[in-house]
């Protein structure tokens, strides 16, 4: 009895240091870490998110590994960084497919040198209500927002546990916390890329490897096209991120090894409300802010290949 109340109070220490780190670092900006010459492979980096991060990481002197599956976008980021005198390379690869993604894997580590920071950005959303939607179309979606991230994570993870020092960035989506209609193979695989990082994160915790990073990424709709279409009710509230807003957040999080980054912040109430409402009253909720009827309208890109 004893030892548990020991325990407890040791614990209740704990929880309330950590507590006061992170509201004094709310205040206080966290330090930013030096990635010159880390090796950054970024999938979907020929367009979107994929490729604003590109050249951001160039520019403070990554070597950046563009990997797409559209060979002329891809090139495309890298001799926009190569024009200025950066490093980057290209490696073009379906990241539906296992066997492609550890293929060019061991390209990459043959011709450029072991990953330390790997993005898992590439991404595809169909917009269909889940009867709408092929069983190709799911497994793909699967495949590329959520099965990819296990085996880019399984190449180059090895070499960052043997070296106590690398970054796994899971692109996730705001879609990985609430689940939207219209949206029901898009957010189950997004709710599995969320799993899988905060598992993983689980994992390199108890192994010890406290210098092997993890962060996830939660974002509303983003104005890069893909989600062309999709509104929201409320701007004020639940605005569309224009894309360089959701980089330069993005940037920061990856740069302080920041754990989890939703945007924007007023989604961080709803998932509070989430956790405490009836689940009839969520609906209801979500009914409210126009989640319900958000894909109505949905376009998306012309060109659904992932990006």
């Amino acid at each position: 009895m004893a030892s548990l109340l020991v325990e407890t109070l040791k614990f209740i220490g704990l929880l309330f240091w950590q507590i006061i780190t992170a509201i004094v670092m709310w205040f206080v900006p966290a330090k930013k870490k030096d990635v010159r010459d880390e090796i950054v492979l970024i999938t979907g980096a020929g367009s979107g998110l994929g490729r604003l991060m590109a050249l951001r990481f160039a520019s403070l002197g990554s070597i950046v590994v563009c990997v797409d599956i559209n060979k002329q976008a891809n090139e495309a980021t890298v001799d926009e960084i190569k024009a200025k005198d950066q490093k980057a390379f290209s490696f073009t690869c379906d990241c539906s497919s296992k066997d492609d993604i550890y293929r060019i894997a061991n390209d990459i580590k043959t011709n450029v040198g072991e990953v330390t920071i790997l993005i898992n950005n590439a991404g595809i959303v169909s917009g269909k209500k889940f009867l709408e939607c092929s069983d190709g179309l799911i497994q793909k979606t699967f495949e590329v927002n959520t099965l990819a991230h296990c085996w880019t994570t399984k190449a180059f993870l090895p070499a960052m546990i043997d070296n106590n020092h690398g970054h796994i960035v899971s692109i996730a989506s705001s879609a990985g916390l609430f689940g939207v209609s219209g949206l029901c193979d898009y957010c189950s695989s997004k709710f599995g890329a969320y799993g899988f990082n905060e598992s993983l994160q689980m994992e390199l915790a108890a192994t010890g490897k406290h210098d092997v990073h993890t962060t996830v990424i939660c974002p509303y709709f983003i104005n890069t096209g893909m989600f062309d279409g999709a509104k929201t009710k409320f701007p004020s509230l639940l605005p569309i991120v224009e894309p360089d807003v959701a980089v330069n957040r993005i940037m920061n999080a990856i740069l302080t090894n920041q754990r989890v980054l939703i945007m924007p912040r007023t989604l961080y109430i709803f998932l509070i409300l989430k956790s405490l409402l009836p689940q009839v009253s969520y609906i209801a909720l979500s009914e409210f802010f126009g989640a319900s009827a958000s894909m109505n309208d949905f376009k998306g890109r012309t060109n659904k290949k992932e990006s």
